[in-house]
């Protein structure tokens, strides 16, 4: 009798406590939760976009246990393109008369050549859109539609991404599943976590990551769809996830806002991406450095090497130094540490502290745009040299900085065909090749006037051996030969 007591009077306090709290949530005059207001004030700037694109076909080195002629003797030939139809949503962000602009991700419209894409409004009105920037670096695209005169949309505010704390609310909305037609789907979680880096999503990985985590439920298709706070202001484009199903379980990540707002100014201001750079390669503070360098915690990032001839050089930067501020802005990490740089203001002079031989001293230097990054340089044009099977990229290319590719001069190789010369070679994707038959390579066009003399040694006297010098992933150089005649 006494144990069935106190089960009822449980059970009553905690049906007190359910109405109590209850009666504390926040709720609208309408009596409804908050989310349906700022969902409500939302929900209509969010986009549907479809992709198509010709994607070109090729069997990835390694990808099969046999070669592609075995291949065709089984399959046929493999068609050179094909139709790719993909699916992702993007937001409203601003409306300039005819003209309105939105925020997407770089690999929801980056799909392959002659590309077209279509808007659909939440009115279900589709517009073709026109790409007005694609920056791979943080994976932020934005393209812009012409609605009929008079006609206005709902545009997104934006938010401040710096102020956010673990556990404030996060609503995302998006277009999961874009071939079930569950257009803007809302689903709600809470911060997870933020300034996540280092993160490997494959080949397209962006440079500068400071992603913010949410558990608010991200699916394929919902990239490019804004995560929203409680204020119904954009606070991310959500992104990416990592999943051992293929779907949400409970870790996606969002571009911050702040990050994307620099893209976006400059895009509309410059018709480009404008970023600064200092000149040198930084390293990660770990326990161990930071106690055979004296410091009093792990933090900043060392300076691995100090590049000739950069902004760094100029400001009196040495291997060794420790940078823990930069303009005034705490240095917690390389990644942190990239993305202060490259949005600093190029041209300006600017205080750096830095620790060496144990003692705080404070440099100024003024940052330099990064040389070439928004040109056609980082990988050559691919038709240039089909025969060879082979594609570089310069060493201040995305791809050399995603590979943390480290050499004094040379050329990375950014792909390999199956079955061509390259991809018969030992030539690896990677490797930096430094000369070609003992000429030095400094930059792509150099690697291609020596390829095309070789090509014109091969056809006019037979000469069908080109001999590289390559500095491979393990920091070994050696000779390697790509055999034309095989």
């Amino acid at each position: 009798m006494f144990n069935r007591m106190i089960i009822v009077i449980s059970m009553i306090l905690m049906m007190t406590a359910a109405i109590n709290l209850g009666a504390r949530l926040p709720l609208t005059d309408e009596g409804k939760s908050p989310f349906v207001e700022v969902v409500r004030n939302v929900r209509e700037s969010v986009v549907h976009i479809q992709v198509e694109a010709e994607i070109e076909t090729r069997i990835p080195r390694g990808r099969f246990p046999f070669d592609e002629d075995l291949y065709k003797f089984f399959f046929g030939p493999m068609p050179e393109t094909r139709q790719s139809v993909s699916i992702g949503s993007g937001f409203i962000f601003q409306q300039r008369g005819q003209e309105v602009y939105i925020l997407t991700n770089n690999h929801v419209i980056d799909k392959g050549n002659n590309r077209t894409i279509t808007v659909t409004l939440a009115d279900k009105a589709k517009y073709q859109a026109e790409i007005v920037g694609l920056d791979p670096m943080t994976d932020v695209a934005i393209i812009k539609i012409n609605v009929p005169l008079a006609e206005k949309v709902v545009s997104l505010p934006f938010g401040d991404s710096d102020n956010l704390d673990i556990g404030d609310w996060a609503i995302a909305i998006g277009n999961p599943f874009g071939q079930l037609g569950l257009d803007r789907t809302v689903t709600v979680g809470v911060i997870s976590a933020t300034s996540r880096a280092s993160l490997d999503f494959g080949e397209r990985s962006p440079l500068y990551q400071d992603y913010i985590q949410t558990d608010a439920a991200i699916n394929p298709g919902n990239s490019g769809g804004p995560l929203i706070n409680i204020r119904g202001e954009v606070i991310g484009i959500n992104a990416a996830i990592t999943s051992t199903t293929g779907g949400n379980i409970g870790i996606g990540f969002a571009i911050p806002i702040n990050l994307a707002e620099k893209v976006i100014t400059d895009f509309l201001e410059f018709g480009r991406v404008v970023r600064a750079y200092l000149g040198i390669l930084p390293q990660e503070i770990t326990p161990e450095l930071q106690q055979s360098l004296g410091l009093q915690r792990i933090g900043g990032v060392l300076v691995a090497r100090v590049e000739d001839n950069t902004p760094a050089t100029r400001a009196g930067l040495r291997n060794g130094d420790v940078i823990i501020t930069l303009d005034g802005k705490e240095v917690h990490n390389v990644a942190r540490f990239r993305i202060l740089v490259a949005n600093a203001e190029v041209g300006k002079r600017i205080p750096l502290t830095v620790i060496r031989n144990e003692q705080e001293r404070t440099l100024f230097v003024e940052l330099s745009e990064i040389p070439n990054e928004n040109l056609a340089q980082d990988v050559r044009e691919p038709e240039e040299t089909p025969w060879l099977g082979l594609e570089v990229s310069s060493l201040q290319s995305e791809i050399a900085e995603r590979l943390q590719i480290r050499a004094a001069y040379g050329v990375v190789v950014a792909s390999i065909e199956s079955n061509s010369p390259a991809g018969r070679s030992e030539l690896r994707t990677g490797d930096v090749v430094q000369e070609i038959n003992h000429q030095k390579v400094s930059s792509v066009a150099e690697f291609e006037a020596l390829i095309n003399e070789a090509k014109k040694l091969y056809e006019e006297e037979g000469k069908s051996i080109i001999l590289l010098y390559v500095l491979n992933r393990e920091q070994i150089n050696t000779y390697l030969t790509i055999n034309l005649a095989e």
